[in-house]
């Protein structure tokens, strides 16, 4: 192992001495948050102030306004009108931001578990005992399995680059994303057809077909928006769904596609715009390779073959096709999001990206646009090398084309389990939640008690902290100063935004940074994290002037930049530096280069398929204890199908067990026509373990309880809609 000056970690054994070592934390509600209780003519009054932040209450970072009384009290939160990646609105659980500040419900101090994982035992640390416990376990297991022996994870966080940071100094490249969980198929797909993934011009499309997304629900900004505005200029939006979502019943029609045949309907799509000659030939011609192999593939896939197989109409199949090439180049398949759906998923949207391509909607107004760049610069630093460090990732060579910087939680789940290919026994998690998002959640506890440590920093007690070592309050985004950070944002122009605080922290949180800042100093790493952020973010800003100013104006910067046309008389980022539609690297791997059907699984007799999906109200189980949302949800029910619930008995609000290979729940129904006879559903986030959410414990059922761990083959992602159910009452 490296050799590193680095001073002692102290305080060894001051467990041992402690006096409240029996003792455990109330996790209660207790008093209300002294940000609420003003204290009078303590309190200076400063005058009521507006301030500019991003919203951090699910991946998309809308802008926002704080309305900030005279006491430091946040009042309101509005959507800032300049920010136009939002079109100047905030969702619900935009609104609901300050009652996460403002959550009795909220991590105060350190915890450190005093009895067994999940028996919710816990003693107050001060941050100094707690990080140099956490230092300390930390270089143990790096000096007997080496620094690749814990395994990092964070989530979408304007922080979470230190986490990655820390991680590579450290010398651990095991570092997985929550996205392996949910995205990375759809970007494995795009990205071996394109080159690049690719952000759709909604707004100015006229005909958009959208396969498993349910963007009314499942918000992207500024997607979700520009949609609805895009129909009411007279735009098409087809919806093939298994469920009646609020997107279907806004759509222009709607499809309750078979689960796992969306791409026989693409390839007879497909079928028909070659056939029929109503591809885009000159666009074809001149940027795609493939095609004379694609055409003969093609002809086995009519739409009267895919209208067995995904049980819709052939000549609703011929008519969208005709309809969907009328309209081009403003017209796509909406690359959708929800992509971690089946063990050939990367594939599925293979289907997607080359339908796309037959239209010649790239880097065109209406169609699928390139990413633009935003000259952000990266602080430099030298990572130190670990000579005894093991030559792989855990997960690695168990997906076939994994992305090596995102991993796969799935996989490296799996390895620390078995311990292969070497051990892993050390995990750091922050701001991500896989006790509640990754698929089988007996697996998930499985693989935390095979370790000898594992820290959780967050601002409330998940799962995940309820079943950790150490627990680390970090700050809600309206107390912190963070990076600046780039998004896309289609027509809506890409953009720069950061945070500064709005309040001062409440109680003992402390961001992520100065966390593993301070873990750093204690392991000897220290030079790696000796900045200020005012510092980070100047030199992040080198090649942007004027956008340190506008974000103080405006709360953004915009930058400027050629929306289409960007790839005129550029080459592709493929092998063949076009568009491929015969995938090169494929074949050179032994994968399909184009892709081949291969029917899904049958619902085995008396079994429903369980499908996943999003609520406007919860981000995955993040939001579920909110006290604003939980009003509006208080609980996850069972979808399920009149015809089923009758042979079943099953009534109206009644009890039911819900089982499968690897768990059972027990839950309310909700029966309603709005899901396929053979599918059911349930919201995520519900059936907690952790009593520190106490709005929500007890309530409703975990769907990762029941979800079998199968794997998209390609990119790792986890395939969320293979499990079958049984349902009766209970």
């Amino acid at each position: 192992m490296a050799k590193r000056s680095q001073r002692a970690v102290s305080r060894r054994g001051f467990l041992k001495a402690s006096t409240a070592a029996a003792a455990a934390v109330s996790l209660g509600r207790g008093k209300v948050l002294h940000a609420l209780v003003p204290a009078g003519k303590a309190t200076p009054r400063t005058g009521p102030k507006d301030v500019y932040s991003a919203c951090d209450m699910c991946f998309n970072k809308c802008g926002l306004i704080a309305r900030v009384d005279d006491l430091g009290v946040v009042r309101k939160l509005d959507p800032n009108p300049k920010f136009h990646k939002s079109r100047g609105m905030l969702c619900a659980r935009g609104n609901a931001g300050v009652r996460q500040l403002y959550d009795p419900d909220r991590l105060k101090y350190p915890l450190l578990r005093k009895g067994k994982r999940g028996e919710g035992r816990w003693q107050r640390l001060s941050w100094d005992q707690a990080l140099d416990y956490a230092a300390e376990k930390l270089q143990a297991i790096g000096e007997k399995y080496t620094r690749c022996g814990v395994l990092f994870m964070a989530g979408t966080d304007l922080q979470s680059q230190f986490v990655h940071r820390f991680a590579e100094v450290f010398g651990s490249y095991n570092v997985i994303s929550h996205e392996s969980n949910c995205l990375l198929s759809r970007n494995r797909a795009f990205l071996d057809t394109f080159g690049e993934v690719p952000v759709p011009d909604v707004l100015n499309c006229k005909y958009l077909i959208m396969a498993g997304a349910n963007r009314f629900e499942a918000l992207v900004t500024p997607d979700s928006i520009d949609l609805m505005t895009a129909l009411k200029k007279g735009s098409k939006l087809v919806v093939l769904d298994p469920r009646f979502t609020k997107t279907a019943a806004l759509a222009t029609e709607w499809h309750p596609i078979r689960p796992g045949t969306d791409m026989a309907f693409f390839l007879a799509v497909a079928h028909v715009l070659i056939e029929e000659g109503l591809y885009d030939k000159a666009f074809v011609a001149q940027k795609t390779f493939g095609f004379e192999r694609l055409a003969p593939h093609i002809r086995q896939y009519p739409p009267e073959w895919a209208e067995k197989e995904c049980e819709i109409p052939a000549a609703h199949i011929r008519r969208i096709a005709r309809e969907l090439a009328a309209a081009a180049p403003a017209a796509m398949v909406y690359p959708g999001r929800r992509s971690s759906d089946y063990e050939n998923s990367t594939q599925i949207r293979r289907a997607f990206a080359i339908v796309n391509a037959l239209l010649g909607n790239w880097d065109r107004p209406g169609g699928l646009t390139v990413a633009r760049k935003v000259p952000l610069k990266k602080p430099p630093y030298d990572a130190p090398f670990y000579e005894d460090n093991p030559d792989g990732r855990i997960d690695e060579g168990r997906s076939l084309m994994m992305f090596g910087e995102e991993g796969s939680f799935k996989h490296a789940r799996d390895a620390v389990i078995e311990g292969k290919p070497y051990p892993v026994k050390g995990f750091f998690t922050y701001k991500t939640n896989p006790m509640q998002t990754g698929a089988n959640r007996k697996k998930t506890v499985r693989m935390i008690e095979t370790l000898d440590f594992m820290l959780t920093v967050d601002i409330a007690m998940s799962d995940t902290a309820w079943m950790a070592d150490l627990v680390l309050p970090a700050p809600s985004y309206l107390e912190r100063r963070d990076p600046v950070s780039a998004l896309q944002g289609a027509s809506a122009c890409a953009c720069v935004i950061t945070r500064d605080p709005v309040v001062k922290p409440l109680f003992e949180a402390k961001p992520v940074v100065w966390i593993v800042g301070e873990l750093a100093k204690r392991l000897g790493l220290g030079e790696f994290f000796d900045f200020t952020m005012d510092a980070y973010r100047k030199a992040q800003l080198k090649k942007l002037p004027g956008a340190e100013a506008a974000l103080k104006k405006d709360g953004v910067y915009h930058h400027p930049g050629k929306l289409y046309g960007v790839y005129e008389g550029k080459p592709f980022k493929t092998l063949s530096k076009k568009i491929e539609l015969y995938n090169q690297r494929y074949e050179k791997a032994g994968i399909d280069p184009m892709p081949v059907y291969r029917p899904p699984k049958p619902v085995p007799d008396g079994h429903f398929r369980l499908v996943v999906g999003r609520s406007a109200y919860i981000t995955q189980g993040s939001t579920t204890n909110n006290v604003l949302l939980h009003e509006l949800v208080p609980e996850n029910t069972l979808w399920l199908h009149p015809k089923p619930a009758r042979r079943l008995g099953i009534r109206p609000g009644d009890w039911v067990v819900v089982s499968s290979n690897v768990g059972t729940q027990r839950l309310k129904v909700r029966v309603t026509e709005e899901t396929r006879e053979d599918t059911v559903y349930m919201d995520s986030g519900f059936g907690v373990l952790s009593k520190g959410l106490t709005r929500v414990f007890g309530k409703g059922a975990s769907i990762v309880e029941i979800l079998e761990d199968f794997n998209d083959e390609i990119s790792g992602n986890m395939a969320m809609h293979e499990t079958f159910v049984t349902v009766k009452r209970g």
